[in-house]
């Protein structure tokens, strides 16, 4: 397999990802049979060479069910970011994160290294009151220009609060899922697998479902 970063689109995510502030760790779940899994290993692996503060560790899921249990990782391929103490925020991704999806995942990069995006007062004090589990799935297809956003926007609701986890899945590895999730246009907001949204809806617009869940 060819490379999936020519010379110009690596120099340009290098230039951006020198922008990180503190090392984070990307820790990948895979299996030796599941559907872009060796696309997802080399993507990852492409994007450590592109910053130091970038570490990757690879589980094998099967070798691995102690630290895939931890984490609540079942679907491969599935890669989670934590921050320079090791922490985990709930930001996940589960598929191949390429096409315009590459835009979420370089944007979890910088706001797991502390690059992270300021919300009005308003909405961090709605995140705050928010003391119950909490998921959230953005299903998305590697063609969506406005998925990125809805899955950005997921992913920054975890790190402000440790009841929320937000997945990106891209809906063509998990055609089973999105299709009991009724997934017929992206992106579709999931929330605990109960109310959904869709379109790359404000961030009002999460809270809003999520506040009908408390």
């Amino acid at each position: 397999m060819g490379k999936l970063f020519n010379e110009e689109v690596a120099s340009q995510i290098k230039g951006v990802l020198a922008q990180m502030k503190y090392e984070i760790t990307i820790k990948l779940f895979i299996d030796g049979k599941c559907d872009t899994c060796l696309e997802t290993k080399q993507l990852l692996e492409e994007t450590k060479t592109l910053s130091d503060k970038i570490n990757l560790v690879v589980h094998e899921i099967n070798e691995s069910k102690e630290e895939a249990e931890k984490y609540d990782i079942t679907l491969t391929p599935t890669f989670i970011i934590l921050d320079d103490k090791g922490t985990y925020s709930g930001v996940r991704f589960s598929g191949f994160p390429g096409g315009y999806e590459i835009n979420s995942f370089v944007s979890s990069l910088l706001e797991m290294s502390g690059l992270r995006h300021e919300f009005p007062q308003e909405v961090v004090d709605r995140v705050a009151k928010i003391k119950e589990p909490i998921d959230i799935k953005v299903f998305v297809t590697l063609g969506c220009p406005h998925c990125p956003g809805a899955v950005e926007t997921a992913h920054r609701l975890a790190m402000l609060n440790s009841n929320i986890k937000a997945t990106m899945i891209e809906s063509q590895t998990f055609m089973e899922l999105a299709r009991t999730h009724k997934v017929s246009s992206v992106p579709k907001i999931v929330f605990n697998d109960a109310l959904d949204l869709l379109g790359n809806q404000p961030v009002e617009a999460f809270l809003d479902e999520i506040e009908t869940l408390l």
